[in-house]
């Protein structure tokens, strides 16, 4: 008993909750989510190409994710947050997904606008499962001392599993049955993940006429500390933009193969399986804003050798490895400074700001910001831009930091010498 007192001291995410949490349904849930993207996102495009489209068409398609992450997952987190029922929520958003995934095969020859449509419909759906699904799984797994990185890091890592699996597994499916037949794949894995949604179990949650005052997010979003942390949060996944869009491209222009392309990617998705596997163990080393301006730093140096030594196989790997910190660490580090600061009343749309700050609006700006650099310096550009995009990120991290260190100095000298916390701060 004493070394479990010690682990949790030294360690704030061990030992919190009880042992009655089912790690299982979270982990199918994520398992089926990331599986459906590692299929949709990277072969999406070449059934598009299959069909006859153009390049500017599918530039359009890809960038109809983006844009609907500005405002879905939002939309979605309101919802939960005000209506109270986050699982059947989440259970009509799967539903809707899988819907929608099985109409894409009735509309492949119905022209581009029935099309457009079916994917956006798609992409707003599915832009439930991030923001509901983390505020679950946050109820379960954050208390009084913090978040439980051991456990949370577990199921996370399935994620990580199912992507990588997606990807080779379907990139030598649609080899032998043909690329036609993604539509038919992408509604199975999205069938998959509305049973994984229809199998969560259900959470006591007080419903909209709860006795309890409706919580205003607003008091929370005016602290310094998390202006400076989302500002951060945008920043560092605007420097991943360039892996993400371009990464590939540059490879492939600077003579590497598919399979090499498809290794590269693999190596940092392992790293990611690792460090969640294992974060309960090493996490708790640094606070979480040390853990962002760490991968912020550690991302600025990886885009950097990118740029400067793409032609050398030994520094790209060891560039990918770095992946276990510049995303890892920093998602794991985001979500713990999100289920802090906004209580279970909150939590699903300080989830969907997370998500709508961190990965919609990066994505648009990233993407069209970076093909117009690509296209004025080259690719090697992007990635020098997003060192030093990684850099500007860094310094954010640090801001908040200190705007953190001064609201608990403040706290410590008394309730009227600093930042007031609101009644809808509380849990």
């Amino acid at each position: 008993m004493r070394r479990r007192a010690a682990a949790a001291a030294a360690d704030p995410g061990r030992g919190v909750l009880s042992t009655t949490f089912r790690a299982a349904p979270f982990a199918a849930l994520w398992l089926a989510y990331y599986g459906a993207i590692g299929l949709f996102n990277p072969y999406f495009p070449l059934w598009l190409n299959h069909l006859g489209y153009s390049t500017l068409v599918i530039g359009a398609f890809a960038s109809l994710q983006s844009w609907t992450r500005i405002v879905a997952p939002y939309g979605w987190g309101w919802l939960a947050d005000h209506g109270g029922r986050r699982v059947a929520l989440l259970r009509l958003a799967c539903t809707l997904s899988a819907l929608a995934a099985a109409a894409l095969w009735l509309v492949r020859d119905a022209g581009v606008w029935p099309l457009a449509a079916v994917v956006a419909g798609l992409f707003l759906a599915n832009g439930a499962v991030t923001p509901i699904g983390e505020a679950l799984l946050l109820k379960q797994l954050h208390g009084a001392h913090g978040l439980d990185t051991r456990r949370y890091g577990r199921v996370r890592m399935w994620g990580s599993v199912g992507f990588i699996v997606s990807v080779l597994a379907f990139g030598v499916l649609l080899e032998l049955a043909g690329i036609q037949t993604l539509p038919l794949f992408t509604g199975a894995l999205f069938a998959l993940l509305a049973w994984a949604a229809w199998a969560l179990p259900r959470q006591h949650e007080a419903g909209p006429a709860a006795a309890q005052p409706r919580a205003d997010i607003r008091p929370v979003l005016r602290r310094p500390e998390l202006r400076w942390f989302f500002a951060g949060v945008m920043l560092t996944v605007l420097a991943h933009t360039a892996l993400y869009a371009f990464f590939s491209l540059y490879l492939r222009q600077l003579g590497y193969d598919k399979p090499a392309v498809g290794l590269l990617w693999a190596v940092s998705v392992a790293g990611e399986i690792a460090f969640f596997a294992l974060a309960g163990r090493h996490f708790g080393r640094l606070d979480d804003y040390r853990w962002l301006v760490l991968a912020a730093l550690v991302t600025a140096v990886r885009f950097a050798a990118t740029a400067a030594f793409g032609d050398v196989p030994a520094v790209l790997v060891a560039a990918q490895l770095t992946h276990v910190v510049t995303f890892a660490a920093q998602h794991m580090a985001c979500t713990s400074v999100i289920a802090r600061h906004f209580p279970d009343r909150l939590r699903t749309r300080g989830s969907a700001l997370y998500t709508t700050l961190g990965y919609g609006v990066p994505g648009v700006v990233g993407g069209f910001a970076g093909g117009l650099l690509s296209q004025a310096f080259g690719l090697a550009a992007v990635f020098w831009a997003a060192s030093l995009v990684a850099l500007a990120s860094a310094g954010c991290c640090v801001m908040a930091a200190r705007a953190a260190a001064r609201d608990r100095a403040a706290a410590q000298r008394g309730p009227h010498s600093g930042w007031q916390t609101a009644p809808a701060d509380l849990p």
